[in-house]
């Protein structure tokens, strides 16, 4: 007698649900942002994979829906290779779905184990909690990590629950996600309707905490700190023109040099915004120290020639340039994007080219001490996105600061996703941020996540600001995972004493 796990058309069928579910999941993501859609989409999963028993056939349904996930929520990263089309708009399959595809396999691997421990009702439910966040914490460590539009992102339209991140981090509230937008998918069995209720309450108590944390919280900023965002939104075809390079500079000099009704101590610039060896042009120098506040000096993303050679050693770095044409201070990237700025197993994928130079990392996690400001922890591009790995634990700064070129996007959902990266972060380690993009979104961000000013997508100007001040340290910057991984234990527990399947339903 044939199975119902083996039709063919009963597969598929699941496979296509579970597709558009991972799709729904999306809307739960900037700039959507409408979180009940986890609701929707987890559930769905959770009842569409109810039956089935056979791992490999769980695994595909995972599959198919962080396919459908993965490729709704990261359709923009194929706008860089058609930056330059001529080159690398060949490549736009492999980004649009060559990636999501290789990187469902985490999702897949989740609902399997889920069907490997055979438990059904609650237990399924807190089973596929703990599985789902262990294969995004992995999506997020191996092969240098991409812990990109975790289920925690859902939160950062609702700053309330946002703030508990504070307590238990990233992985701890995506945990608490899924365990909660699955609940529903128990109805039905024992347990259920007080789980829901539990669940409610859950997220009635995140909320509560958030709210009397943000009822308490304080708008204070350092004192003698103003800062200025230069966004000067050029476009990145553009921008390495040998023909326009002077014209770069100058605009963001112009910019810098705008009147307001506050005099800058320290004037920050994106991500590689003069397309120069900065270091090595003097007269580039001359021009950015006649810029600089009195005292204070700018803060540019360049490119950095760390060692000559054939080949030379490359970096993607910031320097900070004083009134004297000095640079005050420097960081070179530590984590760079494989396939953009260097190219990983070059013997493996030495037939891909990356679309930067080839770039080598620099140390790591420093802090940056600049003129006209306290310490700050340097991170550009998506050095923002990794929970926990954001400053020197052993050295805690006063600030993060976060440079970016999110002109490579356009106008697309990816510099969205990328600033509310920069609230999670500022959330959980109670420090401020700052953040200046090529393009937008650039902004200021307190200790609280709160976005005090910013400037938008395609915006051309200046954004002048205070510094917000630093929170103590916060319960995840003081212990990081632990809590979170003491949640995933009970929960693991737990699992294993509720709703176990009887023998005869095992087989």
């Amino acid at each position: 007698m044939r199975r119902e796990g083996d039709s063919t058309v009963l597969r598929w069928g699941r496979r296509l649900a579970a597709l558009l579910l991972g799709i729904v999941a999306t809307a739960a993501l900037p700039p959507v942002e409408f979180p009940l859609a986890l609701l929707v989409a987890f559930s769905g999963l959770l009842l569409v994979s109810r039956n089935v028993r056979v791992i490999a056939q769980a695994f595909w349904l995972g599959w198919w829906f962080g396919l459908g996930h993965l490729a709704s929520g990261l359709y923009w990263i194929a706008n860089a290779f058609n930056v330059d089309a001529e080159r690398f708009a060949w490549l736009t399959p492999i980004a649009s779905l060559g990636l999501p595809a290789a990187l469902a396999i985490y999702s897949g691997l989740a609902l399997a184990l889920v069907a490997l421990t055979r438990v059904e009702g609650v237990g399924r439910i807190l089973a596929f909690a703990v599985a789902w966040t262990g294969m995004e914490w992995l999506r997020g460590l191996l092969f240098t990590g991409f812990p990109w539009n975790i289920a925690a992102s859902a939160w950062v339209s609702v700053p309330e629950v946002l703030q508990t991140l504070s307590l238990i981090g990233a992985w701890g509230v995506t945990l608490l996600t899924v365990l909660v937008a699955g609940l529903p998918a128990a109805w039905g069995h024992r347990y259920a309707r007080r789980s829901i209720a539990a669940g409610v309450a859950l997220v009635a108590v995140a909320w509560g905490y958030g709210h009397w944390r943000l009822a308490n919280a304080t708008d204070a900023t350092a004192p003698g700190v103003q800062l200025r965002l230069v966004q000067a939104s050029v476009p990145q075809r553009l921008k390495w023109e040998t023909d326009q390079r002077v014209a770069t500079l100058v605009k963001h000099l112009t910019l810098t040099r705008s009147e307001s009704s506050v005099e800058p101590t320290l004037v920050i610039w994106p991500e590689t915004a003069v397309p120069f060896l900065v270091e090595a042009e003097p007269e580039v120098l001359k021009a950015m120290a006649s810029a600089a506040p009195p005292g204070g000096a700018i803060v540019t993303g360049t490119i950095r020639l760390r060692r000559p050679g054939d080949p030379p050693e490359i970096t993607n770095g910031l320097v900070a340039v004083d009134g004297d044409g000095r640079i005050a201070a420097a960081y070179d990237k530590a984590h760079l994007v494989p396939f953009g700025e260097y190219t990983p197993l070059p013997w493996l994928f030495g037939w891909f080219p990356a679309l930067g130079i080839g770039m080598v990392p620099g140390p790591g996690r420093q802090n940056l001490m600049l003129p006209g400001a306290p310490a700050a922890s340097a991170l550009i591009c998506y050095e923002v996105i990794f929970p926990g790995a954001v400053i020197d634990r052993d050295d805690r700064p006063q600030w993060l600061l976060n440079l970016t070129n999110d002109a490579w996007y356009g106008h697309s959902a990816g510099p969205y996703q990328h600033f509310a990266s920069t609230r999670m972060r500022a959330v959980e380690e109670g420090l401020p941020l700052v953040r200046s993009a090529q393009n937008g979104i650039s902004g200021v961000i307190d200790a609280y996540g709160r976005v005090t000013k910013r400037l938008g997508l395609d915006e051309i100007g200046v954004l002048d600001a205070a510094l917000p001040t630093a929170l103590p340290p916060t319960v995840y910057a003081r212990w990081r995972d632990a809590p979170a991984a003491l949640i995933a234990l009970i929960i693991v527990i737990l699992v294993f004493r509720l709703d176990r399947p009887r023998k005869s339903l095992g087989n």
